[in-house]
């Protein structure tokens, strides 16, 4: 019986550690009431609607970004489970969710303010 629950707990181990991004310690992101937050401090997350799930690449640049900073992902992060990375046009790299590039807005001032939901009919937070 110890060694069938022992093997169940290896097999779950296993799953969720291919859920995470590969060279990342833990995820870019976390859920958090419901929505999408960054690990380190705790900001919304967002997704916008010009960039196309699955290109592999973000519309949001120059001022664009300088409004929704990209969530940036390290040149040697690799993509896994639901979690991409995606191409900027200054050469650095962006985590997508779900293949969308996923932003913070620079309003925001505090951990669980999401005021960019809805910004422009455009801007949406990630939910669960």
């Amino acid at each position: 019986m110890k060694t069938r629950n022992l093997i169940a707990l290896a097999a779950v181990l296993s799953a969720t550690a291919f859920a995470l991004p590969a060279g990342a310690a833990d995820a870019p992101a976390k859920m958090s009431g419901g929505m999408l937050t960054t690990t380190t401090g705790g900001m919304t997350l967002y997704t916008f609607d010009k960039d196309t799930a699955g290109s592999g690449k973000s519309v949001c640049n120059g001022p664009c970004a300088g409004n929704w900073p990209p969530l940036k992902a390290e040149a040697s992060d690799k993509s896994a489970g639901d979690w991409s990375v995606v191409a900027r046009d200054d050469g650095s790299k962006q985590w997508a969710y779900k293949g969308k590039p996923v932003y913070t807005w620079a309003k925001d001032q505090k951990a669980g303010d999401k005021t960019g939901d809805g910004v422009g009919g455009v801007w949406h937070v990630v939910k669960d």
